[in-house]
């Protein structure tokens, strides 16, 4: 079984409000597809032979939402039993989860930041290092947008390389995440950049957020990917090389045309790099 994913390709969300449009794609339209295992383990009839139908067309990737990496509660053994199975079904190489938590004796249906400690880092990194024992391989996290944290003994940037030296994990690097995080919380996105593990980063997010004003970005899913995102994701590049990508979009979905032209700009920014021979390192699969 191919386990494998090319470090350059550029991918779109596989999310049930497209179904009928992802099935009508020319084959190579995207070079691959996302989908939350969490919403589709399970699924049967007509849901469970599209997703048979698009997993046997293109290879998919995976992001996990409801894991609850950081919470205090124990992890789900079965969650986790049934994702590996779930991997395992549709040959996915890249798995990822979020480095947050979103549940406490019963979901809380949102990724909460974590506290920026050495106790968070502990906890979590033991967490990830049990779930990639259980599912059998490397998994990455992604750094989360968020508005509030609850405590900051650390940045968020130490945090974070923190938690992947502690937990041996790779990360996703959501980079409209770093943009909208950098202007709520005053910090240079360049910078932050600078400071990550390229060896690490296993591959790359990109969205659209909502401007409410110049110090709050809101993290929506929901729009096209705005300029200066698309202007983090060349610097990324630059500074690590390319990566699989994926373009997020999940609501207030246009026509698949333009969904699929903003698939376009990743595989020609990275046809630049790729050109230019700047591919950097190696994805972990």
């Amino acid at each position: 079984m191919n386990m494998t994913k090319p470090l350059v390709s550029a991918g779109l969300g596989l999310r049930r409000g497209l179904l009928q449009s992802l099935l009508a794609m020319d084959d190579d339209a995207v070079d691959f597809l996302e989908c939350a295992p969490d919403n589709w383990i399970g699924a049967g009839g007509r849901l469970g032979e599209t997703l048979a139908e698009l997993s046997a067309r293109f290879p998919i990737s995976c992001h996990g939402l409801s894991l609850s990496l950081g919470g205090p509660e124990p992890l789900d053994m079965e969650l986790l039993a049934n994702t590996r199975r779930f991997l395992e079904t549709h040959a996915v190489a890249l798995y990822s989860e979020h480095l947050s938590y979103c549940s406490d004796d019963g979901h809380l249906y949102d990724l909460m930041p974590l506290p920026f400690t050495e106790e968070a880092v502990l906890h979590v990194a033991s967490r990830i290092r049990q779930a990639q024992d259980v599912l059998g391989r490397r998994i990455a996290v992604e750094n989360i947008s968020y508005y509030a944290a609850p405590y900051q003994a650390m940045s968020e940037i130490d945090f974070i390389n923190a938690v992947l030296d502690e937990a041996d994990c790779d990360l996703l690097l959501d980079v409209n995440n770093v943009y909208v995080n950098a202007c709520c919380h005053g910090y240079d996105a360049e910078r932050f950049l600078a400071r990550l593990p390229a060896r690490r980063i296993a591959s790359y997010h990109i969205a659209g957020h909502y401007d409410e004003a110049d110090d709050l970005k809101i993290d929506t899913h929901g729009a096209p990917v705005k300029d200066a995102v698309w202007s983090l994701l060349e610097s990324a590049y630059a500074r690590f090389g390319v990566r699989p990508t994926l373009l997020e979009r999940d609501f207030n979905f246009p026509l698949l045309e333009e969904l699929l032209a903003e698939v376009e700009r990743i595989r020609s920014l990275q046809g630049v790099f790729v050109d230019g021979r700047i591919t950097g390192g190696h994805a972990h699969a």
